[in-house]
């Protein structure tokens, strides 16, 4: 049996054609030499397709006479820039599903794959989460190349590489990873690339957080670190705007960006990396620091304005005015700490309201959440104005941090420390700190690094330049 008999044959016997309307195969001729040619409706881009077909299909009958190899046929009648070559059926699959179209021509010894793909995809706009008030207005889409792109545009470096893996069993997804040669670890590097490699994930689709949780119980399985799923602290930094990544990537980081997901994943990434915001580096020095010390100064508030409250209202904490002011006389149906248990259900549960509403019925949830937390809830004697103005504060304070994984794990660490004041007084809440404190402790990040990197292993001048914006 010839190779074309037998790429048609693997190729008919592997592909549901009949089955799925939008697998296609057309016949052709070119230079008087049967050709066959597999694509998907809708991953192509019919106008170069048409072209490209309507090139091949004038090629004479003379100009294929002493032609027998496939990198030949490329070389003289294919002037099409991004074409290769395969002879694997398995991996001519895997880029037929990925959009790409294989050309089997009889007398030739490899499958020829042209990439004519064109993705449906929305237009590059900034991320509604990582809004800057200067800079650049762009973010990352659902498209890997034009992810890679849009990085290549800012970091026009010879050094810049983009290694690409297959990951998921069903999905078989694109992923990508990026890094600097000569400043990211070549040690790091290697062990990620092994990790995507190995990679076996039955679902349907890849997303950064199952990639991420994939690659942490693989690690687990090696010996290496793993986080227990108790622990709340994100072990990588998402973002979705291209200079965040394009910045961290020329200091020597490590992004990796996965098809159909608008969100790179930054690695490595402590605890004081979440610090940082694109304005801090928009602004003079002087305006850049007083963004990032207001950024620490509200994370402060996040984590201890209701647990303090609390303990000052029970009279762990003296204060040397009058504690009316804090707490009324008068008796309230709930106490302190359940009113705070159940506004901080109550905010999630409005933020969770306003994803699934329409933007028509947006101002309508708007009313409704502040008759809900507002007069009604202390007319009838529910909540008090103190805790919801502390609940107010510190829901406000939170929208300051760009990271929504560090956002929920600072909640969880604050409601800790409130359940520790509840029930022992300030003993108890310096418990739950210690508890929350040793969870950040014992984190490691994806790279296996410390988590609290520079305080511990303490680096001065690193440290300082991740507290405080410099000239540098």
């Amino acid at each position: 049996m010839n190779k074309y008999k037998e790429y048609l044959d693997a190729f008919r016997k592997k592909l549901p054609l009949g089955e799925s309307f939008d697998v296609l195969e057309r016949n052709i001729s070119i230079g008087g030499k049967e050709t066959t040619i597999f694509f998907i409706d809708g991953l192509v881009n019919g106008e170069v397709m048409q072209r490209v077909m309507s090139y091949l299909l004038r090629v004479p009958l003379e100009k294929m006479k002493d032609v027998h190899t496939s990198k030949t046929f490329i070389e003289r009648n294919l002037p099409f820039l991004d074409t290769l070559t395969e002879t694997d059926i398995d991996k001519a699959l895997k880029h037929f599903y990925s959009g790409l179209i294989p050309f089997i021509i009889d007398g030739l010894d490899e499958i020829i794959i042209i990439d004519i793909r064109e993705y449906p995809a929305r237009s590059v706009q900034e991320p509604a989460k990582e809004k800057s008030l200067r800079g650049a207005k762009d973010g990352f889409t659902e498209t890997l190349m034009t992810n890679v792109a849009l990085i290549r545009r800012r970091l026009r470096d010879s050094n810049l590489i983009f290694k690409g893996f297959i990951v998921g069993n069903e999905s078989k997804s694109d992923v990508c990873l990026v890094y600097m040669k000569g400043k990211a670890d070549p040690k790091l590097v290697d062990q990620l690339s092994d990790e995507l490699n190995k990679l076996k994930l039955e679902t349907t689709t890849v997303g950064e957080q199952t990639l991420i949780d994939a690659m942490g119980k693989l690690q687990g399985k090696r010996g290496g670190r793993r986080g227990g799923w108790l622990n709340p602290f994100p072990k990588v930094r998402y973002t979705q705007r291209p200079d965040v990544i394009s910045a961290h990537v020329a200091e020597g980081k490590l992004a990796i960006i996965t098809d159909n997901s608008p969100t790179v994943i930054l690695i490595p990434a402590g605890i004081f990396d979440f610090v940082q915001d694109v304005d801090d580096y928009y602004f003079p020095v002087v305006t850049g620091n007083y963004f990032r010390l207001l950024r620490i100064a509200n994370a402060l508030v996040i984590l201890f304005l209701t647990p303090v409250y609390l303990l000052v209202s029970q009279g762990d904490i003296p204060i040397p005015i009058n504690e009316t002011f804090f707490v009324p006389d008068e008796e309230f149906a709930i106490s302190l700490f359940w009113q705070f248990i159940l506004l901080e259900l109550a905010i999630d549960g409005l933020k969770l309201a306003s994803l699934n509403t329409p933007e028509s019925l947006g101002m309508s949830l708007s009313v409704i959440g502040a008759l809900i937390l507002g007069e009604f809830s202390i007319s009838s004697g529910w909540f008090i104005p103190q805790t919801i103005l502390c609940m107010a504060v510190v829901a406000l304070a939170s929208f300051t941090q760009p990271s929504i994984e560090l956002g929920y794990a600072v909640k969880f660490m604050r409601i800790l420390i409130l359940i520790g004041a509840a029930v022992y007084g300030i003993w108890g809440a310096v418990i739950g700190l210690a508890v929350g404190l040793l969870f950040m402790v014992s984190t490691k990040t994806l790279a296996g690094t410390s988590y609290l990197y520079p305080l511990i292993p303490f680096d001065k001048k690193a440290l300082k330049k991740l507290l405080f914006r410099t000239k540098e």
